[in-house]
């Protein structure tokens, strides 16, 4: 599961994929969203995206942010591994944290904030229907871990939750991260920030409103055929 092969898309793709407004449907007039550090971040699917550098590698599902605009609480799916030969390093809910369409910065909720939401048990369920494939990591991402910054205690779910998780070359870490988004969730350009420690990676993904999700499913399949042509 964690030996996807990780491929960069040409510009004109990149853009309009991760634009995805009505004219990327019809034009390439999208402007590639401009990451503020050194990194490379590509799309592997519809609501799946990568990005890494020298140090760090992040890759993100956000299908459940799509579907929650308007709410509260934003759920991403992350995958987290060290890239070959950085040093293991230990990362805290202080190095995750998302930055939303106003400009404003939003740290990772902590397990009692989760608690007191009631476990958000609509948004997990909704998750059981609509979740995309996130293992895509380096070849030597391995070996499997979890990120557990929280727990379902008393729900049926993992009993606890860790403020920390190992992560290393050899270490693939897949988990799910919860934020408080006052307000609600706005459309617009978003970014996943992880900190890790020497570097920092910012990941971008793009809320739609109901209109542009259509067309970016409709061109979502153009594009991944023309790829799959590219590659032949």
């Amino acid at each position: 599961m964690l030996r996807h092969r990780l491929s960069v898309f040409g510009v004109l793709l990149l853009a309009a994929a991760l634009g995805a407004g009505p004219a990327a449907a019809q034009a390439p007039q999208v402007t590639a969203p401009k990451p503020t550090v050194p990194e490379i971040f590509t799309l592997m699917g519809q609501y799946v995206r990568v990005a890494y550098n020298n140090q760090g590698f992040a890759t993100l599902g956000y299908r459940a942010a799509q579907e929650s605009i308007g709410e509260e609480w934003m759920l991403l799916e992350v995958g987290l591994t060290m890239r070959s030969p950085a040093k293991d390093f230990t990362l805290k809910r202080e190095h995750l944290s998302i930055k939303t369409p106003d400009g404003g910065t939003i740290g990772l909720a902590t397990q009692k904030e989760y608690a007191e939401a009631g476990y958000l048990r609509a948004l997990n369920m909704r998750m059981k229907v609509m979740r995309d494939s996130i293992n895509y990591f380096p070849v030597e991402a391995h070996r499997a871990c979890t990120i557990q910054f929280f727990a379902n205690t008393g729900q049926g779910g993992p009993q606890l939750a860790y403020d920390q998780v190992e992560l290393s070359t050899e270490r693939g870490c897949v988990g799910r991260l919860y934020f408080h988004v006052p307000g609600g969730i706005k459309v617009g350009q978003h970014w996943l920030v992880v900190n890790f420690g020497e570097s920092v990676v910012e990941v971008p993904f793009r809320t739609l409103t109901k209109e542009e999700a259509k067309q970016f499913e409709k061109s979502w399949e153009d594009l991944k055929k023309a790829h799959e042509e590219s590659m032949k």
